[in-house]
């Protein structure tokens, strides 16, 4: 018996990398898909027409905090898990790293486990994780608790150095004037991925960072140095490297759309620049608050912020994002998606297959037109 296919037709293919035209999805659950030029379409296929659009690789977040109404420093455990990643999923992310935001060294652990028997269990979606903090500066803690901040010690590293060993990817967002360089030498040789965040640091501290181990910074403008006439800072930094890649939190309301394509505009290999959506609990629900580390979270036109107005987290999802990078920063349509899907793949440990087209596929996204109205993407199945 041989292999129902579905063709996908009338929309332009993104397969992670480069923007097809005049192509055909072929998918199917036997073969995954394929993407062939219009004329080669396979007789015995089953031919959905779209109107349209752009089909893509499910996304791949690199920092997600929450979804579905729950937060996974609440409560680190796989149930948890189960609901972020299913709401996430319903917003097209295939692939995500949870995050838990500064906590206790019980919280870490407790996220480590949980993230670990997610994974053995099969949580799809669920691909490593995300430590953002506490080894940061209190001086640019935005949202985290100023009270759990402290300096990396040796009982932390010996705990980072054994959950690398344990998860296929482990990223940790660090400020290099809090750790020492031999600490990020020695994460880096564990196969930690480093991330520059929540930092004071001056232009040379983060460059010996980098040159230490440090491969990434976490939500570029936010939360760090900034790009100043006698000190660049950490943005100043990161816009210098080629070798850094950068999350960018791309809602137009972290940063301004200006200063997005400024730094696209300086960077050398600003295909290194990646999206985030920093998404907190209401991502994939309707609720309009929550509670963070003991206060109150309001959700109100596309922001999430404490009472005091400091931003906490992102109300975004990735089509969002993308819309923002299209219609406001003016980012090519194959630039932009490849910031959703490729390129934080390409930070990964272990991809699993994540960020592209090919045939391990087994389900994609579907952008529709602008026009259409359509605020998330449509997911497309292989019967």
């Amino acid at each position: 018996m041989t292999s129902r296919i579905k063709a996908y037709t009338g929309a332009q293919i993104h397969d992670g990398h480069a923007l097809h035209t005049d192509h055909t999805l072929l998918l199917s659950k036997t073969h995954g898909c394929r993407i062939v030029p219009d004329h080669e379409l396979p007789q015995e296929c089953e031919v959905v027409t779209l109107q349209g659009g752009v089909i893509t690789p499910g996304f791949v977040d690199l920092q997600v905090n929450g979804g579905g109404g729950v937060l996974f420093n609440d409560d680190p455990t796989v149930a948890t898990l189960r609901v972020i990643a299913s709401a996430h999923e319903g917003l097209g992310t295939a692939a995500l790293l949870p995050t838990l935001i500064t906590d206790t060294p019980a919280k870490t652990r407790a996220a480590i486990d949980a993230v670990a028997d997610a994974i053995a269990e099969g949580v799809r979606g669920i691909v490593g994780l995300h430590l953002e903090g506490p080894h940061l500066s209190l001086a640019r803690k935005g949202a985290h608790d100023g009270t759990l901040i402290r300096p990396m010690a040796d009982d932390d590293l010996a705990l980072l150095i054994a959950a690398a060993e344990r998860l296929p990817n482990l990223m940790v967002t660090i400020a290099p004037e809090i750790v020492t360089l031999d600490q990020i030498e020695r994460l880096a040789e564990a196969g930690v991925i480093l991330s520059l965040g929540h930092s004071d640091a001056d232009r040379a501290t983060c460059h010996a960072a980098f040159d230490a181990g440090v491969r990434c910074v976490t939500h570029l403008f936010n939360a760090m140095s900034q790009l100043g006439s006698r000190e660049p800072g950490l943005v100043g930094a990161t816009l210098e490297r080629e070798d850094v890649y950068a999350g960018l939190i791309a809602d137009a309301v972290h940063v301004h759309p200006a200063s997005m394509a400024i730094a696209l505009a300086a960077k050398p290999r600003s295909d290194r620049v990646f999206l985030v959506t920093d998404a907190m609990a209401p991502a994939g629900s309707a609720i309009d608050r929550f509670v963070l580390s003991g206060r109150e979270v309001f959700r109100k036109d596309g922001r999430l912020t404490l009472s005091d107005g400091t931003l906490a987290g992102a109300d975004l999802d990735m089509a969002t994002a993308l819309a923002v990078m299209t219609g406001q920063v003016g980012d090519p349509v194959e630039k932009a998606i490849a910031r959703a899907t490729s390129t934080p793949a390409a930070l990964l440990r272990d991809t699993g297959g994540v960020g592209r087209l090919d045939a391990s596929t087994r389900w994609v996204n579907y952008l529709p037109p602008a026009d259409a109205g359509h605020a998330v993407t449509m997911r497309l199945c292989a019967d």
